[in-house]
């Protein structure tokens, strides 16, 4: 228990400056403290623990905060601070939790609030247990929620795996408390007019303990997105099946450019990473658009989604609770909804770049950006590398590169072959006239290669099929002289007589009669006879 007459009836943040994103949790977590003081008739305070400048420290292993305790503290008040503490020091420059937990400890013992909240991260977790050990304090963890009820704090944390919710409170006669606060159950809120104060705390032989040594500090990746700043989420649970199966919601995420999401049983059997838990035990999301796929609708997992503004649920158990909260829901099963949809994205995602690139054309370099940007959002979403894209198109990376930066506009082939890495019949998202076009070229070629004397046609009349042969002859010890040495679609190859020497790309290969190869045919290739008799070739081109 909290004994209220014996502090101050303040409610301390202790606020994050790691980088903005952590310091926008710390101030969800104030709104919550706001509420509480409230409730006790109190005051919301934030502590801040940091440096005015970094002065060089931590600059060798890039492990200083992000962000300054005097850039920090006016933001604090308008977030609804009624007090901000700091604990300005060059030694707090450089996030450690051993001595973070020092100065809390010590700034605690001055002030003496009733309870100091934490949101809930991996540092968060070691600084609140640290400090609360040094003031041989109480400490409820994971709360996801909190409220003050006859003069004490109750404090609801998920318990049993999340099967329910366990209502804990501190025992004893110390004046704090300290709790580690789930920052998603709660929204930051600004407040109009704010009169907050600053006042400075000095902490005296500030001395950083000897044992740990901080070796080395690696910061998220700038830029990557969090599950639970993410527009579109896809969350795969347990009836699913196989980790085969949830394979398919990974499908959907990377189709959708959304981030992959799971209920508990797919954590415990390792077809996902526990980062990706969703509900009480794990994160609460918010995005515009969730797809629920195999969840059953369990209380531990749908308080972890309600504030999502549209859930599409899919669940063949017409009486599944998921679809009390969902606002469509698709009675059948997975398999016969997911990989239908997964197909219709994509041929979206391809009918948009279809668009771009048309817009281009007309447009010249004021719509460019577009068409790059979505070739650059398409290789992320499905974590694809440059050298990924570049090999499943035959393209270099460099080529790729140039694509994604809008240096270069690419031919309309190229999108056939993203097509074919999507695993998309180009006609399902080209138009007519796309396609008459394609058609037109196709038998423009064909026309070419029949009317040439080294090209005898075995198709007649085949101008506008995808599927060709021909028979080509070329002359002892002589290059053959090609109508097109580089084209769209694949190439088969198969030495009749004599011997074929093909060089396709850099690289060279000697074939003997009954011998064959198949390749990209879009990659530069050139025929030569390399025996003293008429080398004779039976060639079949595909062409999308």
């Amino acid at each position: 228990m909290v004994k209220k007459g014996d502090g101050n009836k303040e409610v301390w943040v202790w606020a994050d400056l790691r980088n903005e994103r952590l310091f926008g949790l710390s101030m969800n977590i104030l709104a919550k403290a706001r509420e509480l003081a409230e409730a006790v008739s109190g005051k919301a305070g934030v502590i801040l623990l940091g440096a005015t400048s970094h002065e060089g420290a931590g600059k060798t292993l890039g492990t200083e905060s992000n962000l300054l305790v005097d850039e920090a503290f006016g933001r604090c008040v308008d977030f609804g601070a009624d007090t901000v503490y700091v604990v300005d020091h060059p030694s707090l420059a450089v996030p450690r939790a051993d001595l973070y937990a020092v100065v809390l400890s010590k700034a605690v013992a001055l002030s003496r609030p009733i309870l100091v909240l934490v949101a809930l991260t991996d540092f968060g977790r070691e600084l609140a247990a640290r400090t609360a050990r040094i003031d041989n304090a109480g400490l409820i963890a994971d709360c996801a929620d909190l409220r003050i009820e006859k003069g004490e704090v109750v404090a609801a944390c998920p318990s049993w795996g999340g099967e329910i919710m366990a209502e804990i409170c501190f025992f004893g006669d110390r004046p704090t408390g300290f709790a580690t606060v789930q920052p998603h159950a709660c929204q930051a809120t600004k407040i109009s007019g704010g009169s907050g104060r600053v006042e400075k705390l000095v902490i005296n032989d500030l001395v950083a303990p000897e044992n740990p040594r901080l070796i080395e500090s690696v910061p998220d990746q700038a830029g990557q997105q969090k599950l639970e700043e993410a527009d579109i989420v896809v969350v795969g649970g347990a009836g699913l099946g196989s980790s085969e199966a949830f394979g398919q919601v990974r499908a959907l995420s990377q189709a959708l450019g959304g981030e992959l999401g799971a209920t508990r049983p797919p954590v415990l059997q390792h077809w996902v990473e526990e980062n990706r838990l969703i509900g009480q035990t794990g994160k609460t999301i918010r995005p515009k658009l969730l797809f629920s796929v195999g969840t059953s609708g369990a209380v531990q997992y749908t308080a972890g989604i309600t504030g999502s503004e549209t859930i599409v649920a899919v669940n063949r158990d017409k009486n599944a609770p998921i679809f009390q909260v969902a606002d469509l829901g698709i009675v059948a099963d997975w398999k016969s909804v997911l990989p239908l949809l997964i197909e219709r994205v994509n041929q979206l995602s391809m009918r948009g770049l279809a668009d771009a690139m048309a817009d281009d054309q007309w447009q010249g370099d004021r719509a460019k950006a577009s068409f790059g940007a979505k070739v650059r959002e398409l290789r992320r979403s499905h974590n694809w590398s440059l050298e990924d894209l570049g090999q499943s198109t035959g393209e270099s990376p460099e080529f790729i590169t140039q694509v994604e930066n809008d240096e270069i506009a690419p031919p309309v082939g190229f999108l056939l072959k993203l097509a074919r890495t999507l695993g998309l019949d180009p006609g399902t998202f080209l138009r007519e006239e796309e396609k008459t076009m394609i058609r037109d070229q196709r038998a423009q070629q064909f026309t070419k290669r029949t009317q040439d004397y080294s090209y005898e046609t075995l198709t007649p009349g085949a101008e506008n099929e995808h599927l060709r042969a021909f028979l080509i002859t070329i002359e002892p010890r002589q290059a053959h002289k090609p109508v097109a040495y580089k084209h769209e679609g694949e190439e088969f190859i198969f030495v009749l007589e004599g011997e074929l020497e093909l060089t396709l790309g850099t690289k060279t290969r000697q074939l003997k009669p009954r011998e064959s190869v198949r390749f990209n045919s879009d990659i530069p290739h050139r025929l030569k006879s390399r025996s003293d008799k008429t080398t004779l070739c039976l060639v079949v081109l595909y062409t999308p």
